[in-house]
């Protein structure tokens, strides 16, 4: 997730560099944790120093994840700061090679927003849905923010609702309908000189701000360790000691689906489950200054892991692959009653 922490309660420069230390000590999450600095670095007002980050990252394309979400950021990040012409043109490339993920359009499509380019981001926006959304599938949370930022230019440009708006009205499940929300006229009333006009606003904001919160409040997930069958055997072989924690393969993919059942039956939301690896393991006990042998740093391992953007929400979508990676559905496999 991206910082959205103003500058003056935070330092952003510093926590720029620390990220930029821990993609020394962590290269194989090198991509997510620069991404994490170079925003940072554009909240401190650096943004020179936030395009040389992901310059650094697009280099090389090599065993990077998503590269066209680092263009889309990099244009983001270049058009506030004067150099519109090499946005407009990193814009157009993303539009023409249209990726699979949401994210790389939400963003070149807020940017032709913020500057004041309403009818090219209601283009973006319905490119992308035409793409990413295929009649009489159901949407992807990924995909949520597709809908909603083309709702909400749609609204500022005055065009009628057509079947995609009423699905993202469907959607929304925050107290302030998206018709209200988006409502330019909202705008204006922020500078009226009519207390109750002001009042209102002041209470719209706020139920909206509650439910920001409400979804910022866990910056990631809860997360359960999940270990492949092989790199559990490895982990057993290096370190037996921790057969304790692990009788058998079986029994440790039965403990993480009753552990997130149980989790979620009491309340607790947003439940992921990060994948270890032995290596990884040892990196991170290392880095602690104790022994792999240690079962106390598990649970310190998946919360690392989950801090550094490794975590799969559970349960999984309808139809996905079960996370025991078996192949079946979730819901024939660990989701069955």
């Amino acid at each position: 997730m991206r910082p959205d922490t103003p500058a003056e309660n935070v330092d952003h420069t510093a926590e720029a560099a620390r990220l930029e230390r821990t993609a020394g000590l962590y290269p194989e999450d090198a991509e997510a944790l620069l991404l994490r600095a170079a925003a940072h670095l554009e909240l401190s007002g650096d943004r020179p120093a936030a395009t040389a980050l992901y310059d650094r990252l697009l280099s090389t394309t090599d065993g990077l994840e998503n590269p066209p979400l680092i263009r889309a950021l990099k244009a983001s990040n270049l058009w506030e700061y004067g150099h519109e012409a090499e946005a407009r043109a990193i814009i157009e490339g993303i539009r023409t090679t249209a990726p699979r993920d949401p994210a790389p359009w939400v963003i070149v499509a807020e940017s032709l927003e913020s500057h004041d380019e309403l009818e090219a981001a209601a283009e973006t926006f319905t490119e992308a849905a035409t793409l990413l959304l295929p009649e009489g599938t159901e949407p992807m949370p990924s995909t949520h923010p597709l809908l909603y930022g083309r709702h909400r230019v749609r609204r500022m440009l005055g065009l009628p609702h057509d079947t995609w708006d009423t699905l993202a009205d469907t959607l929304h499940t925050a107290p302030v309908s998206l018709d209200e929300l988006h409502d330019p006229k909202r705008v204006w009333s922020l500078g009226s000189d009519n207390p109750a006009e002001l009042q209102a606003e002041i209470s719209r904001l706020q139920a909206e701000l509650g439910a920001y919160r409400e979804a910022l409040s866990r910056p990631f997930p809860v997360a359960v360790l999940h270990w492949p069958a092989g790199e559990l055997a490895e982990l057993l072989s290096a370190y037996p000691t921790l057969t304790t924690e692990y009788p058998s393969h079986e029994t440790h993919l039965a403990t993480i689906e009753s552990s997130l059942r149980e989790l979620s039956s009491s309340g607790t939301a947003n439940l992921g489950i990060v994948t270890g690896t032995v290596p990884s393991y040892e990196a991170f006990a290392a880095s602690e200054g104790s022994s792999p042998a240690d079962a106390t740093l598990l649970p310190q391992y998946a919360t690392t892991l989950a801090a550094r953007g490794r975590a799969a929400a559970w349960p999984p979508q309808r139809g996905a692959e079960c996370w025991c990676v078996s192949g079946q559905a979730y819901e024939g496999c660990h989701g069955a009653a």
